[in-house]
Formats: structure tokens, sequence, C-alpha cells
């Protein structure tokens, strides 16, 4: 089964965080923060203004993107959890 995200919506894979920090030390998983970074999967065509015409999006598949700690919401598509969110919550993206 494919997502395809509607209107202004991304489908996004988030990026593991390193195990490790800058001095060496070795990172528990209990400690770990779920990542803020992610690629996206599939995106939507675009948000409509009320005059209909297309407002094209700013992130294509592919891009690393950042997002807000909150965003997106959680779902399990093919047996891999992704997170499905409007592209407003899209902070940047990574190069």
């Amino acid at each position: 089964m494919a997502l395809k995200p509607l209107h202004d919506r991304v489908l996004v894979d988030r990026v593991e965080s390193e195990e490790k920090t800058a001095g060496g030390l070795i990172i528990p998983d209990s400690a770990k923060e779920k990542p803020a970074e992610g690629i996206i999967v599939a995106a939507g065509e675009g948000a409509r203004k009320d005059s209909g015409e297309l407002i094209p999006m700013a992130v294509k598949e592919g891009d690393k993107v950042l997002f807000g700690k909150w965003s997106g919401t959680e779902v399990t598509v093919d047996g891999k959890e992704l997170l499905i969110m409007k592209e407003s919550d899209v902070l940047g993206i990574l190069s």
C-alpha cells in the first residue's frame, strides 16, 4: 500500500540521531529523544488559494528536512513508521 499525501501535506521518514555525543559518550536508547530530522518520502501537490490557483510545495521527495519536536502524526505504511505533517510544520531543508 502506498500513501500519497493530499494538498500541502508531506510524508516524512525520521532519520535516527547519532549514537555518540561529540565527546564520545554513548547515548542509551532510554535517553534518546525522537529525532527532529527526516527525509521527505512523498509530498502532496500543494495548497490552493481561494481563487483555486495552486501554491506549489517548497519541499520535494528526497529533501532532508528539520521539523518541530511535536509535529506530525505517526502512521505505519508497509510496516514502516512514518510521520505525516503539513508543509508549514517543516522548519527548513538541510543541505
